[in-house]
């Protein structure tokens, strides 16, 4: 673990108990990832890579009761701005190059609200220059029976000339992460994943088709699911070009596989991933998850998967000594616990977190979020890992960085897909080149399904990232 970074806290009361996100982006053009990440009771911080994992604080605008943020280019200038989060009126930075950013909520006509905003997914509609966002609102603070039994209603801002226009949508069922992408039938949807613990009853997992603008139900093949819901991962796992998702919980986290008939199916428990107990420590509760994510550590071509861990806050029936998970996928498909190898299963309060490559060298490091105990940083000195290549993609138009668009590669044999998403984790995610594990394989062929449904064909090398610009 670094112990150069500079000391930063998620820290707060009851409405900091969840939340806790990082964005991960290059600020400053440099390729360096940096990180954005939310204070809770305490101001955020923009950590500048300075190389050598080495990091700099930079002066942004100060934001307090931030739950977490996520990049995105909101207006097509080529600088990735953020979306914070917030307990209370939610912000824009805009950002201008050199890990400067100003506070342009109004410009944009964000909708004022006071809401408790814990989740954010966004995507582009076709012939749109600006995105369409949706925000989940967790707890309604101001309802004199909550909280329990109290969860807000969410909400859809879709872009208009002069800000954005508000869709309410009902119900909500206490949201902690969003992730618009396509599902299983490979049409694009809104999924929702929600806390049990505040909807008590009758809630459950959400799926809103967004081209019919409905949600789904029995009739669509979706069955509902009840849980805990802290965070959302979604990863082709098998090379069927369906993604498969992970849903964070309290006990059990869930797998599900994406079937041919469209339909989900809960992964077998002995694939190794339900994770529902502490692997270390000592502490035989439940373990509680939250922030979940998907990539290549060792570069063999599997993806493998990463967990934060830890109790809301002091939960007698969950496990207060809970590590971090790093579920490593071997070539039968299961997985194999190698966090407390790999130095990572700490038994901090963790929350949001990020694999990326933090000082280029092709493997995935991993910065960690802790409620009430500093920012971690991880990097990943593993030997013998495979080759990889990262890819990024570039595009005329509002959407510049192609978000919708689905990258396949083929290396040997094995077949990898990705979609190029924003949202899902807990509370943050990253903007970064999409990373391949390679294995022993030199060259690829990529094939990227644009937004506009047109197909380009690329070979490319392994050892680097390539930009790939749409014909």
């Amino acid at each position: 673990m670094s112990d150069r970074l500079p000391k930063h806290v998620y820290s707060g009361g009851w409405e900091h108990f969840v939340g806790g996100g990082v964005a991960v982006f290059d600020c400053n053009g440099d390729d360096l990832p940096d990180i954005f990440a939310a204070g809770g009771a305490n101001p955020s911080s923009m950590l500048r890579n300075d190389g050598g994992f080495e990091f700099s604080p930079v002066d942004v605008p100060q934001i307090e009761g931030a739950t977490g943020a996520y990049p995105i280019d909101l207006d097509g200038d080529g600088h990735l701005d953020l979306f914070v989060l917030r307990v209370g009126d939610n912000r824009i930075l805009k950002g201008g190059g050199g890990c400067k950013f100003d506070d342009k909520t109004s410009a944009f006509g964000l909708p004022e609200n006071d809401r408790w905003s814990t989740a954010f997914t966004a995507w582009w509609e076709e012939g749109h220059q600006r995105p369409t966002l949706a925000i989940g609102n967790y707890v309604d603070r101001n309802d004199p029976d909550g909280p329990f039994e109290a969860c807000d209603d969410n909400a859809i801002l879709w872009p208009t000339d002069d800000g954005y226009s508000v869709q309410v949508l009902q119900p909500g069922f206490c949201p902690l992460s969003m992730l618009a992408a396509n599902d299983a039938r490979g049409r694009p949807t809104l999924r929702i994943s929600n806390d049990r613990h505040y909807y008590v009853s009758g809630g459950h997992e959400q799926m809103w088709d967004i081209n019919q603008r409905r949600f789904l139900g029995e009739e669509d093949g979706w069955e509902n699911v009840s849980l805990w819901g802290m965070g959302i991962a979604s990863r082709d796992l098998n090379g069927d070009g369906r993604d498969e998702v992970m849903l964070t919980s309290m006990g059990d986290q869930l797998l599900q596989f994406a079937q041919p008939d469209g339909t989900y199916k809960a992964a077998h428990y002995d694939i190794g991933t339900y994770s529902q107990r502490p692997h270390v420590g000592g502490d035989g509760r439940p373990s509680t998850g939250w922030h979940a994510e998907f990539g290549d550590v060792d570069n063999d071509g599997l993806a493998d998967l990463f967990i934060a861990k830890g109790n809301v806050d002091q939960m007698p029936g969950m496990a207060t000594r809970d590590p971090n998970n790093l579920l490593m996928q071997k070539p039968d498909g299961t997985f194999e616990e190698k966090a407390a190898a790999a130095g990572i299963a700490t038994l901090k309060r963790a929350r949001g977190a990020a694999l990326a490559d933090f000082d280029l060298d092709g493997r995935l490091d991993l910065v960690v979020l802790n409620r009430r105990s500093p920012l971690e940083l991880y990097r990943n000195d593993s030997e013998d890992t495979g080759n990889w290549v990262g890819i990024s993609l570039a595009q005329d138009g509002g959407n510049r960085d192609a978000i919708g668009a689905v990258i396949t590669l083929l290396a040997g044999d094995r077949a990898q897909s990705q979609q190029h998403t924003i949202g899902g984790g807990h509370a943050g995610g990253q903007m970064l080149p999409r990373h391949f594990g390679l294995g022993a394989q030199s060259t690829a062929v990529v094939s990227v399904a644009w937004p506009d449904g047109t197909t380009s064909h690329h070979e490319v090398q392994a050892g680097g990232v390539v930009l790939l610009r749409k014909p």
